[in-house]
């Protein structure tokens, strides 16, 4: 006998059915309503991690039958291909620093933490030894220019789905990285899947993991 789908399940459901249909939509894309601003997240409580990856294969699936192109981009794997970028050196220093300061103080280890990876992730200049560095939103805009410009014909009917967020917890801010992706993803709607939960008082405010306070600097739509 199978079980109903939770609330959490329900909800993911629903969320990438009303996707679903705003992007498969005969006038194009209507994840938003701002030409210039194609963005969107699609909230969902980390619980259902893996039945997210399911809707997302699904959804892919359904994208390409339509005759769109989806481009997957993983902010986790990004973050390891700047830690690799410094050499094995910085990391063996690092994970001995946060495994000594964790034995005296797990708060005194976690903003250890903070200090070395905020740099790699909001871009400093100085983190990879790249002039501009720009961070993650620099990484992701890159990788939709190579896309765009290696498949230009593609741009209009391409998809880009930036997931495994919640692997940069509690080092990273959605709504930073929406400001600077903002004018540098060549016009292709971008979702951002956003693991957290609302805020009841407030329908644009979003929690990062359920946990983090309510950040409620958010433009584009939020599913569901």
């Amino acid at each position: 006998m199978v079980s109903p789908p939770t609330s959490s399940q329900a909800a993911l459901r629903s969320a990438f059915e009303a996707l679903r249909g705003d992007l498969i939509h005969a006038d194009g894309p209507r994840i938003s309503t701002m030409r210039s601003y194609r963005f969107a997240l699609l909230q969902y409580d980390p619980a259902v991690e893996y039945e997210l990856r399911e809707e997302v294969s699904h959804l892919s699936r359904d994208l390409v039958a339509s005759g769109w192109y989806v481009l997957p981009i993983s902010l986790q794997r990004l973050l390891h291909d700047r830690v690799k970028k410094l050499g094995p050196r910085f990391l063996a220093s690092v994970t001995a620093m946060e495994k000594a300061k964790a034995r005296q103080s797990p708060d005194d280890a976690l903003d250890y933490l903070k200090n070395k990876l905020e740099p790699l992730i909001e871009g400093t200049g100085l983190s990879t030894g790249t002039p501009g560095d720009k961070g993650l939103a620099g990484d992701i805009a890159a990788v939709i220019a190579r896309y765009a410009d290696g498949y230009p014909e593609r741009v209009e009917r391409t998809l880009a789905l930036v997931g495994r967020v919640g692997a940069l917890y509690p080092f990273f801010r959605v709504s930073a990285l929406l400001r600077h992706l903002d004018g540098h993803t060549r016009n292709v709607p971008v979702v951002i899947l956003y693991p957290g939960a609302r805020d009841p008082a407030s329908p644009n405010a979003l929690s990062f993991m359920g946990v983090t306070p309510s950040d409620s600097d958010y433009r584009p739509r939020i599913y569901p």
